[in-house]
């Protein structure tokens, strides 16, 4: 499971998008630097991975 803070006040925080078809992108890219290490973008409702 991943937790993602998007109240204004919460630091780190991102922002979400919903475009004119309901899907979802997030800002910045979300980045695991614990556990899993994980590193991708959410763009309209594709994970797009970094290298």
């Amino acid at each position: 499971m991943l937790e993602i803070a998007l109240l204004e006040e919460a630091r780190p925080r991102w922002s979400l998008e919903i475009d004119q078809r309901g899907r979802p992108s997030l800002s910045p890219s979300v980045w695991r630097k614990t556990g899993c290490g994980a590193h991708f973008w959410l763009r309209k409702g594709r994970v797009r991975w970094c290298d």
